[in-house]
């Protein structure tokens, strides 16, 4: 049975006074019966870490570099993220092989490094939608999959995110039939790959997530859970896409 996983993604949001919301968070989920990530900017990493010591609540990171240290000027390694407190990294957003460039060859170079320091690796694909009303959204998807995971990934280690592209912070959602469309082909694609283990993996829906959507997505079939943007930034928000998690 795959334990269900609420991610946060905070992105290029977060202060020292924000860590308010991660106090609620613990307030009003003590003892959460499903896996809890908060993935803020770099600069709490370390903060919340400490906060969360003796709570089930991860912290993740939001990317890494591929090489362990040297001279790249603004970047972060896995290193640094687990010295940080980090617990595992959201790799290949689609925000970052947009704005970036990233390739899927980088994701995966990205995703072994995170894997060989003992982060979890959050690997994020999804189509476009000019992709996705030409009908290439399978293609596409798996493509990314298949480029963006690494041979070391397993059911343990890694969760892949499905996030189409048009709907991140869009207010859109695809239908309930086109969510189970590819939450079964990723699930069948991963079982291709990595045989018995394929089923291990824990595969998230990202994208517009709210509290009044979020039981209908859950109940998806190979829907475990979700990687979830601007609602994670409140904790009463993110608590109400959380409970129904809970209840899924």
């Amino acid at each position: 049975m795959r334990r269900k996983l609420a991610a946060g993604n905070w992105k290029m949001n977060g202060i020292g006074i924000d860590l308010e919301q991660l106090d609620r968070l613990m307030e009003l989920h003590p003892n959460p019966t499903v896996d809890l990530m908060i993935c803020p900017p770099a600069t709490l990493i370390h903060p919340m870490a400490a906060k969360t010591s003796e709570h089930p609540i991860h912290i993740g990171g939001q990317d890494c570099h591929t090489n362990e240290k040297g001279a790249h000027t603004g970047d972060i390694s896995a290193v640094m993220l687990d010295d940080a407190g980090a617990r595992a990294v959201i790799l290949g957003h689609s925000e970052r092989r947009a704005d970036h460039g990233e390739t899927d060859a980088v994701v995966a170079s990205k995703s072994v490094a995170a894997l060989e320091i003992g982060l979890t690796a959050v690997i994020c694909i999804g189509e476009t939608l000019e992709e996705r009303e030409s009908g290439k959204t399978l293609d596409v998807v798996g493509e990314q999959l298949a480029g963006s995971t690494p041979d070391i990934a397993n059911g343990g280690n890694t969760v892949i995110a499905y996030e189409p592209v048009w709907a991140i912070g869009t207010g859109k959602i695809p239908t309930l039939e086109q969510i189970a469309e590819v939450h079964n082909f990723i699930r069948a694609e991963l079982e291709k790959r990595f045989g018995e283990d394929g089923k291990a993996f824990r595969v998230l829906y990202g994208g517009s997530v709210k509290p009044s959507n979020a039981a209908e997505i859950f109940a998806i079939d190979n829907v475990d859970g979700a990687l979830v943007g601007g609602a994670s930034l409140k904790a009463d928000d993110f608590s109400g896409i959380i409970t129904a998690l809970e209840n899924a």
